[in-house]
């Protein structure tokens, strides 16, 4: 699989990036230890956690299997602190927190270090230099090798990138973002990718199947009883990408399918993996067989047209202050 940089760094990811939401949950050691070795044999390199993910049981399971299956030096480990499941608090960026948590997360991975570290969300409680020394002391002392934040809006993450690049040899720079994208959701389109790109950011992409809508299996008003839209978990996850909008970008997205012979995963997938700024979405297959054919992505390119196409389709209404106010 292709390796791509990070953002304006060294470190290197595999273009596709392999999720673990639902590891320790939904997703048993068995069809994990699937997961991982087909990730692994497909050259796939980054694993993408959190300390909440499972309650923790995904760490714990991605650490025993890096023990006996996956050898450790063949990965790049992502995972994320901050969030809490305090109903009052819903992020918690304080310093102690977020080193407390990475401990916890070092000792369930069973590892001495990740490769990136994420602050899981903004916490607009905790001043934003505190959360920022967090990630500093941890590259510091060697517990991560990269810093990288998660679910911050263009303000907030043009606030955190400039702050770190403020101080360089003192300050760790940014290498990454993980928020929503795909052809459903395109909103990061209106400031946080211009400001990751000015940056040298590199973008993480969840959900880059639309929560799976992209997939094609939910059209005609069918939800297949196997799918994550009949799960009790992820129904509600789901529904915001089952209107008559949606529906006219996955219509869209299976003509091109059809046209290029490919599946609807295939295109929707190639679509946002290719998109300035991408660095590797990340995928969040149930089984071996859907990791399979979301892999199978890689020997595709979409044509221009079809870019073109699906760019329209799905394009979000930015108006001012975005375009030029003076053709408004």
């Amino acid at each position: 699989m292709e390796q791509r940089h990070l953002g304006r760094t060294g470190l290197r990811v595999s273009r596709i990036g392999l999720g673990t939401l639902t590891w320790g949950r939904d997703t048993d050691e068995h069809d994990a230890a699937d997961l991982m070795k087909t990730f692994w044999e497909a050259g796939g390199t980054l694993v993408d956690t959190a300390d909440v993910y499972g309650d923790g049981e995904a760490e714990y399971l991605l650490g025993r299997l890096m023990d006996g299956l996956v050898p450790r030096r063949d990965l790049v480990i992502s995972t994320k602190a901050g969030s809490v499941p305090d109903p009052d608090r819903r992020f918690d960026g304080s310093r102690g927190h977020l080193l407390t948590a990475l401990d916890a997360s070092l000792s369930r991975l069973g590892t001495d270090y990740v490769d990136l570290w994420h602050v899981h969300a903004f916490d607009p409680d905790t001043p934003l230099e505190e959360t920022l020394q967090a990630l500093d002391m941890a590259v510091a002392s060697g517990r991560a090798r990269y810093a990288a934040v998660s679910n911050f809006c263009g303000w907030q993450l043009a606030k955190a990138a400039t702050w770190q690049l403020a101080a360089p040899g003192t300050r760790t720079r940014l290498a990454g973002t993980q928020l929503e994208y795909s052809l459903l959701q395109r909103g990061i389109e209106r400031e946080v990718l211009p400001a990751a790109l000015d940056l040298g950011i590199g973008l993480l992409p969840s959900s880059p199947l639309g929560r799976g809508v992209l997939t094609g299996k939910y059209r005609g008003d069918s939800t297949p009883p196997d799918s994550r839209g009949a799960s009790e978990h992820f129904a509600p996850f789901v529904a915001p990408y089952l209107d008559d909008t949606a529906s006219r970008i996955v219509d869209a997205v299976a003509t091109a399918a059809d046209g290029l012979a490919v599946t609807p995963l295939q295109v929707a997938l190639a679509w946002v993996r290719d998109r300035p700024g991408v660095a590797a979405p990340v995928v969040g297959a149930r089984n071996a067989q859907q990791l399979t054919a979301a892999l199978s992505v890689e020997t595709l390119s979409l044509p221009d047209e079809i870019c073109r196409a699906l760019d329209d389709v799905s394009a979000p209404v930015h108006r001012y202050p975005d375009h030029d106010w003076s053709t408004l």
